[in-house]
Parts: C-alpha cells; structure tokens; sequence
C-alpha cells in the first residue's frame, strides 16, 4: 500500500471535508441533470418501452416534438409494403379537461370528507393505446390485468405521481371533457411533472369524441418488425422507399435525439450551466483548502521525509497520489448520494435519468477538481525544511 493511500486510510476525517464537497458538488450536476433528462423520458417513455423497432415521422422532425411529426395516413399500406414489416398502428394522443367527482362515501368520517376537498379540475394530455393482444402501442411494462382493463368503454389509467393533483385513486369516476369515466388502473415510472396524463384504449377516446379514424393526417407511425435486428437496414431501405417524403428511425435512433433535444434547450443550458461553474467552485475552493491544510498538519512528517534524504519531486508526487485518491473517494461518494436521491425520487414517483456520457463526465470532473486542487496545494511542501526539526 502507498503511503499516500495509507495517510488517507488512517487520517481519513482531516480529508472528510474534501471528500464530502467533491460528493456534494458530483450529487448536485447529477441530480439536476438527472430531473431534468426524467422529464424528458417521462414525454417519451411510452415509446422508449414500446415493441416498435421503428418509428416514423415526417421528413422535418428533428426529434419527437421537435418540429412536424405527424404523416398522412396513406403512409400506413406503403410502410406495409415492405416484407419485414409485420405491424404498422399510428401513434395517438390528445388532451382536455379532468374532473375528479367527490362522492358520497357514508364510511367516511368527516375529517376523511374534509382531506379529500372540493372537486379538481385540470387540463391533461391522453397517451392512446391499442388493446389488441401484443399491440405495437402498448408499453412493454404494462400488466395484462391492466390492459385488460383499458379494454372496458370510458376506463382510463394515471400514473402514480399524478394521483394527487388530480385528486382520484383506483376506482374513481371522473368527468373527461364532460363525459364520466373511471379509473382503472395505476402506471409507475411515467412522471407527470409539468402536465398530468391519462392512458386510454383508443376505442374509448374515440367513443369520447376525441379521435377520427377517417382523419388524413396522423400522428408517428410505430412499425415492428419480423427481426428486430434488422431494424437499421429495414429503415434504410424504408427511407429510400419514401423518397424524402418520411423519415423512418430506429427506436435508439429516436431515443438519442430526443436526448439531444433537451440537452439543446437553452433555459436548460443556462441552468445546468450554471450548476456545473457553482459545483466546480465549490469543489475545487474546499478540496484545496482541506488538502493544503492537511499537508500542512503534516509538514513535519514531510520534512522528516526531506532529511532522509526524500527529494521534493517525491514529495510532490505524494500529494498529488493522495489527492487522487482523494477524488476516488469523492466519486464513490457521489455515486452513494445519487443512488440515494435516485430511490428517494423513485419512491415519490420521480424518474431520474443518468446517461453513461453524463456519468462519464461528471467522473472524470470530480478527479481532475481533487488533482488541480493537489497542484494548488504543493506550494505548501516548500515550508518542509529539515532545519525545522530544530527548532
């Protein structure tokens, strides 16, 4: 074992303070990096755990939401037209006003009567699922008690975290644009954060006005394939088929950009901007100022070392080893506190989503922070003069 490994295993809480701002500084870029890309798989979630192994849109979709991404519907027998597609259904949504209904429970005391409140009411987007058997529209995480359920006429579905601004619970009937519906069912992991969702049959918000199949334009077309490896070239050759007209993508195509539409929103570039200068700040500011002061506490040892016959160049090499392992230990750190905050999240029904290259980065940060902070703090071995024993 190093020396430098054992002076931080055996005086490790003169390091603690260095330790905690480098995991504090990695948990803060993470976990603000990490709502705000959730939010973003919350919008696509429903596709990202879909069977389609391509999906298309039109020709000036940058991404989903970004730009056209609706196509005619007579798109729908071309893109069967090749051999290894075996399912081709359009993507569907919409959205109006939610009612929660209070009802008469004659169980309830009073003070249960009082926390549930007056009706709300709330303007909320629909996700459109088919309820055929092993539709390419239903996300690969749903239950088939919960599909089941989706196939009775006005059922709908909410996920967790949106039970409460809604104001329903399983079971409930609410008003949909007018219209009584009941809940029947509960998601986990697809985040409401800005809008409040549904997920209904397509059959039921048809029934409720809110869809035509006559209608000549519909939303992206989810396409699944005979052999889901094939999906790179099945969506080249349904781009040379389309002649410009669409433009197929593969799911993890699809995934990818959509991740590089969030990350290119300039609010959020500003934030995390932001973020990132304050977390590097404050990392580098307490690890010097610990790892000085610890090089300090041991001048003598190091001066020891020096009448040894050590030469500086040695002297400098421990620090900056120890100041490695220094980051090493904030890194793991870090990666505790996030796991943390991930669960905690998780429990309240908050996705968080941590991309390797974002993890990556943020890594290596907290490494070169502990090693430019070791760099800062070398002048300190200056004072290490053996005459010093002396005196």
């Amino acid at each position: 074992m190093s020396l430098a490994l054992s002076t931080l295993l055996f005086e490790w809480r003169r390091y603690m303070a260095a330790v905690m701002a480098l995991a504090l500084s990695g948990l803060l870029v993470l976990a603000m990096t990490g709502v705000f890309m959730g939010i973003g798989k919350g919008f696509t979630a429903q596709i990202d755990r879909s069977s389609a192994d391509i999906l298309i849109l039109a020709p000036g979709a940058k991404a989903l939401g970004q730009g056209p991404s609706g196509v005619p519907r007579r798109f729908i027998p071309l893109v069967y037209r090749h051999p290894d597609v075996v399912e081709v259904r359009a993507l569907a949504g919409s959205g109006g006003q939610f009612q929660s209904i209070k009802e008469y429970d004659p169980t309830e005391t009073p003070a249960e009567r009082a926390r549930r409140g007056a009706p709300r009411a709330e303007q909320v987007a629909v996700n459109v699922i088919d309820t055929t058997p092993g539709a390419v529209t239903i996300p690969t995480d749903y239950s088939e008690e919960l599909i089941d359920a989706l196939r009775q006429p006005y059922s709908v579905a909410v996920d967790e975290s949106a039970m409460g601004r809604l104001g329903v619970k399983l079971g409930d009937r609410a008003l949909y644009n007018g219209q009584t519906v009941r809940v029947v069912g509960i998601t986990r992991g697809y985040p409401n954060l800005i809008v409040a969702t549904l997920v209904m049959s397509r059959d039921t918000l048809r029934t409720l006005g809110g869809t035509s199949d006559s209608s000549p334009r519909v939303g992206p077309l989810m396409v699944r394939l005979a052999d889901p490896a094939r999906a790179e070239i099945v969506a080249a050759q349904l781009n040379t088929m389309g002649e410009g007209s669409y433009r197929a993508w593969t799911r993890s195509e699809l995934a990818r950009a959509n991740q590089g539409a969030i990350l290119e929103n300039g609010v959020l570039v500003v934030i995390l901007g932001g973020v990132t200068v304050m977390g590097i700040v404050i990392g580098v500011a307490i690890t010097w100022q610990t790892l000085q002061g610890a090089v300090m506490a041991n001048i003598k040892e190091f001066a020891s070392l020096r009448a040894l016959g050590a030469s500086m160049g040695s002297l400098q090499r421990i620090v900056v080893e120890l100041s490695f392992w220094v980051g090493v230990t904030g890194l793991f750190a870090a990666g505790g506190l996030t796991w943390l905050v991930s669960l905690l999240a998780g429990a309240n029904g908050i996705l968080l989503y941590f991309p390797m290259l974002l993890i990556l980065i943020v890594g290596g940060g907290l490494i070169a922070i502990a090693m430019l902070s070791g760099f800062l703090s070398l002048g300190t071995l200056k004072k290490s003069q053996p005459a010093d024993l002396l005196r």
